[in-house]
């Protein structure tokens, strides 16, 4: 009897619980106490909505999305530049293109795992600041931001120069005062003006559309640079007269590093991934499209012209040609998709420092994005050569964004640095190729710039 009034109660008690809903059961199951940098982001209870917005909406972007997302981040102005980093080491130089992808996609993993040592890792910023406190945030912060400001503003230099080799005698001069307009000069304005909408633009999901598009424009330049070569009597000829040219190796590794200088972007994508797990795969994937296709239009663009190749190969395509007209106009879709998912990280951390901006009127973002966009086509209008600098900008600031501090954070993070074993072998040799990069890349660069001068 007393069995079977026990029985009764746990029933009874068990009914009286059965139409608690997910939310409370969540509440139960959920840390009283948030761990460490958890409580300091969401500790201010006014912006605990805030935080929690931020946490479902950056975690909503499928594998195929962050695909493309990756390959439009790694597929930027290297592939204009390949058939000259080519052609200033020599054919044997292409095996460095290779190693390059290989050490830039570990340093990757490695910050995939540096992210998953600590939940609230969201930026590569707070990679630093995990391995060395506030002076690593700092320190990864401003070779970030620069790196990537300089690369966007590249952007909009080849868009000035590819579009005034298509239209030469276009010139314009300002009704007011009097002020001309140079070509160049005016192209670089049109181009900010495109991108300034794609800027506004802050959810990843929504902009791995744009960067769909810039990834089928990358496919079209190189079709189009084949089908120049293979039918409109360019031809491959141009075989190379060395194998190997080592006055021009700086130069060749500087532009390779900078075809994967993608790495700031690496925990966004991450982040807004819905199956993190899948981030290793996607990043594999994105590195095999990308360097095969630097590979091809290295190769092609060599044979094509050689040693007469220019800085950007689609200014040695002849303008009178269908497919060069398309290659150049096709070169407007770059800076479309590929401007917005490379400031996406600078504007993040500025809308940090404000983190009230939510109930402004006018939306913060939206000016930081205009007026980051205004700013970048002020640079590339004052700095005119400032297509000569990219080897430097590959040399200095992407090896250490993208290779040394990636692997030097990890080290101190994991506390590889301890142990003997291949991964600590491997690590150290990535941090000492790019120790060499960035001395003799950036002297033979500034070397360059000077005699430009």
């Amino acid at each position: 009897m007393l069995n079977l009034q026990r029985q009764t109660a746990l029933e009874a008690l068990s009914l009286s619980l059965s139409p608690m809903d997910d939310d409370a059961h969540a509440s139960l199951t959920s840390p009283l106490v948030l761990s460490g940098r958890d409580d300091e982001r969401c500790e201010p209870p006014e912006e605990a909505a805030n935080c929690d917005h931020q946490i479902t909406t950056n975690t909503t972007t499928s594998f195929l999305k962050t695909f493309f997302n990756g390959l439009n981040a790694l597929s930027g102005i290297g592939i204009l530049s390949v058939p000259y980093a080519l052609a200033s080491g020599g054919w044997l130089s292409l095996i460095l293109l290779f190693v390059t992808a290989a050490a830039a996609f570990y340093s990757g993993l490695l910050m995939q795992r540096s992210m998953d040592v600590d939940t609230s890792i969201k930026t590569y910023p707070d990679i630093g600041e995990q391995a060395f406190g506030k002076t690593g945030r700092i320190v990864l912060s401003i070779f970030m931001n620069i790196e990537l400001y300089l690369v966007a503003t590249a952007f909009l230099i080849i868009e000035g120069d590819n579009l005034h080799s298509l239209f030469p005698n276009m010139d314009l001069q300002l009704a007011a005062s009097g002020f001309p307009v140079s070509g160049k000069q005016c192209f670089v304005m049109i181009a900010g003006i495109v991108v300034m909408p794609t800027v506004w633009l802050d959810n990843l999901s929504l902009l791995s559309y744009v960067s769909a598009t810039g990834v089928f424009a990358s496919a079209i330049i190189l079709g189009s640079i084949l089908w120049a070569g293979a039918f409109d009597g360019i031809g491959f000829h141009h075989e190379g007269s060395v194998p190997l040219n080592w006055n021009g190796i700086p130069t060749a590794v500087s532009l390779y590093v900078l075809c994967y200088c993608a790495h700031p972007v690496f925990p966004t994508l991450y982040t807004s991934m819905t199956n993190k797990r899948q981030f290793s795969n996607v990043l594999l994937l994105s590195f095999i499209v990308c360097t095969a296709s630097y590979a091809s239009m290295a190769v092609l663009g060599y044979l094509m012209f050689g040693s007469r190749v220019e800085s950007q190969i689609t200014l040695n395509l002849p303008t009178q040609k269908l497919s060069s007209k398309l290659a150049i106009c096709t070169i407007l879709l770059n800076p479309l998709s590929k401007y917005a998912l490379m400031v996406t990280p600078i504007l993040n951390a500025a809308k940090n420092r404000f983190p009230g901006h939510h109930n402004n009127k006018i939306p913060l973002s939206l000016l930081l994005s205009t007026a980051l966009v205004i700013s970048s086509v002020t640079v590339a209008l004052a700095l005119p050569f400032f297509g000569y600098l990219m080897s430097l900008v590959g040399a200095f600031f992407s090896v250490m964004a993208s290779l040394i501090i990636p692997c030097v954070c990890y080290l101190k993070i994991s506390g590889t640095y301890r142990k003997i074993g291949c991964e600590m072998v491997i690590v150290w040799c990535i941090i000492l190729i790019g120790v060499v990069v960035v001395i003799f890349g950036t002297y033979t660069s500034l070397l360059q710039i000077v005699q430009r001068l």
